[in-house]
């Protein structure tokens, strides 16, 4: 035995033959919309970005250091999702939503706009409100009753006239950007920070066209998982863990025929849904995934008798046909968008799997402070028909991973992370080692080296 580390290198002879088993299946590139940037979600393919193909280094994932660094360098710097517009509709309703160790409310005022405060009160630092949606005429803080107003003025502060130094010299709670879109309130810990749009660019003129504010919340859910926020976010920024976390999924969407995009902050994946992985034998008959595809689009399977390569194509068909009938508006989505997943990250820590009848949202959010552990919150949305009574807002409900189930796909990526974050601690493992296939995932560390280098961060 030797213990020499270069003898377990690949030799060339080694190296073909590995080649040659591991290739990718050959597959024909299913139909496509004409590529676009008119009016609409743009289709074009943006260009690949020329990043270098190095490991990323574990310590990302696993050092207190290096999450300290995110902590100053990225997260106080960028727009972060808060909250739904809809939970706040009146005046004095407000969200108080928490990113690592801050906690923020987000108010509704009387004029219509919403607000971002620091949530403590300036007395002796005691949180005003629990994590959560409610209503308040003021905030009074329950330890000794500093009140403030729900624009955050001081409204009053109990025997004054003992404070030999007077009230503190601010006007009341210390305020943060805030600003509102796509249905969801924004707020940035950097009271310097790019306006929303610029920061969110191009993702409004992609998204609105799914006319989400006129979709309905049906899942409030937060999880605590036993990994890095990272972590989670490279789980849903790439498909080629499909064919091993989710085999059944391979009869239900292209998991190789997939278009990447990267813009300069943000990027997507276009996903086929509604036909069969060539990396499976085609079925002799359509797979129990894809007939759910077709139920919900108001299609009877027992009726199709046409070639399964036509199915996708022709649910998207049916849906134009009936979408009106159905009280769907469709009108600014292209037929791709009537069958398949426009896959979305908005940096750094949302995930959206965008259809033109529904939204999964995730928000991937750090512990205060470990990096082993994260907050996953689920927020799931259907769209409304015109006409329909709103149905009643779920209840959020928090858990740790493995109380309950969260659905299928989900289960098999909440079972796998722990794992994956165990072996980020192993000495046999140095980091990432990234493929053409994870190119959202390099694109991503790219742009948290971007602000952890200094290379963007608040407006001059």
């Amino acid at each position: 035995m030797t213990n020499d580390p270069k003898s377990d290198s690949l030799t060339e002879l080694e190296l073909q033959e590995l080649k040659e088993r591991s290739k990718a299946p050959n597959y024909r590139k299913v139909r496509r919309v004409p590529e676009s940037d008119g009016p609409g979600t743009p289709t074009a393919k943006a260009p690949d970005p020329d990043l270098p193909t190095l490991i990323i280094p574990k310590e990302r994932y696993t050092s207190a250091d290096h999450m300290q660094r995110e902590w100053q360098h990225m997260w106080t710097k960028v727009w972060l999702l808060g909250g739904l517009e809809a939970d706040i509709p009146e005046p004095g309703d407000y969200i108080a939503t928490e990113i690592g160790r801050e906690s923020i409310l987000l108010v509704r005022q009387i004029d219509g706009s919403v607000r971002a405060f620091f949530n403590v009160c300036l007395h002796r630092g005691n949180r005003l409100r629990p994590s959560g949606i409610s209503s308040a005429e003021t905030f009074k803080c329950q330890y000794h009753h500093w009140e403030y107003g729900i624009d955050g003025r001081f409204v009053r502060i109990p025997d004054l006239d003992t404070f030999p130094q007077g009230a503190p010299p601010c006007r009341g709670l210390r305020g943060l950007p805030c600003d509102t879109w796509g249905g969801f309130v924004w707020f940035s810990l950097d009271p310097n920070v790019e306006p929303l749009r610029t920061f969110l660019d191009p993702i409004p003129q992609h998204l609105d066209p799914y006319q989400v504010p006129k979709m309905v919340l049906t899942r409030d859910i937060t999880v605590e998982w036993s990994c890095n926020w990272k972590a989670s976010v490279d789980a849903f920024n790439e498909s080629y863990h499909v064919q091993g976390i989710h085999p059944q999924l391979l009869y239900y969407l292209h998991d190789l025929d997939i278009q990447i995009d990267c813009y300069d902050r943000h990027n997507r994946y276009l996903i086929p849904f509604g036909t069969v992985s060539p990396r499976v034998r085609k079925p002799p008959s359509i797979p129990d995934p894809i007939k759910s595809i077709m139920k919900t689009a108001g299609m009877d399977p027992a009726d199709y008798d046409e070639p399964l390569e036509n199915l996708r194509r022709d649910v998207q068909a049916h849906k134009r046909r009936t979408g009106a009938s159905m009280g769907k508006d469709y009108s600014q989505l292209n037929d791709d968008q009537l069958t398949d997943d426009y896959h979305y990250l908005i940096f750094p820590n949302v995930t959206l799997n965008v259809h033109a009848d529904d939204l999964m949202l995730f928000r991937q959010r750090p512990h205060p402070t470990d990096p082993n552990q994260m907050f996953y919150d689920i927020w799931t949305f259907e769209l409304l028909p015109d006409g329909a009574e709103r149905p009643a807002r779920p209840k959020h409900q928090h858990f740790q991973h493995g109380d309950k189930s969260i659905g299928l796909v989900l289960d098999q990526d909440a079972q796998n992370l722990p794992g994956v974050q165990e072996g980020m601690h192993s000495s046999g493992f140095e980091g990432l080692w990234i493929g053409s296939q994870e190119l959202r995932i390099r694109h991503f560390h790219k742009v948290l080296d971007d602000y952890l280098e200094g290379r963007v961060g608040s407006a001059k």
